[in-house]
């Protein structure tokens, strides 16, 4: 049910502020427009920039041409709190930017991060026009084909809903469901399951796709969907921020690793591996992801395809 604009514009400015700069939200019974300011400062209170020293031999494993530039080129998009947002002077921040920014320094680089629709940061990748995809993607084995994955974290997807919804994420025929498009929970979580819904003769799933996690989370909140299917990080921030507007569902489900995505076989991944060794080595990866309230499905090592590739 729509609720009246009035009533949600508070809670949408809560929702909004931390993951953009400006953003157009004013609720109708067939669509979004409008406009809320973000006048936060986005990042969690106690946070601290994490910043270490290179490490010379780390930094020697990195590839030439990306040594020769100084920095490390990657796509990312926001908003995708808490992995990517802008905070409201638009400079890009996150749990991800933050790991990295760290990894970057241990190999002696600059951090550089490009602003970009999701679905065109792995063909650039491919086509060397950038060095990685920092962006929460999920390491499958469909991706793996044509990228490795360093591997910083485990999590799973996660649905909320309004309060008092009732909606079960394992029966979900004839609900509409919000997405961000491209990501695993639309190809891998709600799209297979509308299509089960179809084979067994049942009404389907109205997939609701977006181009950014935080307008699909707000299609939930004002009731335009009945529920929303994000990776859990992201489930879990766009609750926190819903002043009890948004409730998690259930539990997470189809826990897999995260990870950076660079060529396949290049040797910046073991270069990147290895920095990230070192950071666990040193406490400032644990340290970086307290910081955004993530403390379990961490990773006790550098790892390349969720295989183990070493220390320094």
């Amino acid at each position: 049910m729509h609720k009246p604009f009035a009533a949600t514009r508070k809670v949408k400015a809560q929702l909004l502020a931390p993951m953009t700069a400006v953003i157009s939200a004013v609720v109708s019974a067939a669509m979004l427009s409008g406009c809320v300011t973000n006048v936060e400062g986005g990042t969690p209170d106690g946070w601290e920039p994490v910043t270490p020293e290179a490490v010379p031999e780390i930094a020697a494993m990195v590839p030439e041409d990306i040594r020769a530039s100084g920095k490390l080129s990657i796509g990312t998009n926001p908003p995708f709190a808490p992995f990517e947002f802008k905070d409201s002077q638009g400079h890009i921040i996150g749990m991800e930017m933050d790991l990295g920014r760290a990894v970057a320094s241990v190999m002696g680089l600059e951090f550089s991060p490009q602003d970009m629709d999701f679905s065109l940061i792995l063909p650039a990748v491919q086509a060397g026009t950038l060095d990685a995809g920092i962006s929460g993607f999920t390491d499958t084995e469909e991706r793996r084909q044509n990228f490795d994955f360093v591997n910083y974290l485990y999590a799973g997807v996660q649905w909320a809903q309004q309060p008092g919804n009732n909606v079960d994420p394992d029966n979900a025929c004839g609900l509409t469901v919000a997405v961000q498009k491209t990501t695993y929970s639309e190809t891998d979580d709600v799209r297979p399951k509308n299509e089960e819904c179809i084979a067994a003769g049942k009404e389907p799933i109205t997939i609701l796709s977006y181009d950014t996690s935080d307008n699909a989370a707000l299609a939930a909140l004002v009731g335009r969907a009945d529920a929303v299917s994000a990776d859990s990080p992201v489930a879990a921030w766009a609750v926190e921020k819903s002043d009890g507007q948004l409730e998690l569902i259930g539990d997470m489900f189809d826990s897999a690793p995260f990870g950076f995505a660079v060529p396949k076989d290049s040797t910046l991944g073991p270069a990147m591996a290895a920095a990230m060794q070192h950071l666990i080595e040193t406490g400032k990866y644990a340290e970086i992801l307290a910081q955004w309230n993530v403390k379990t499905g961490l990773v006790d090592q550098g790892l390349i395809n969720e295989e183990p590739v070493g220390g320094k």
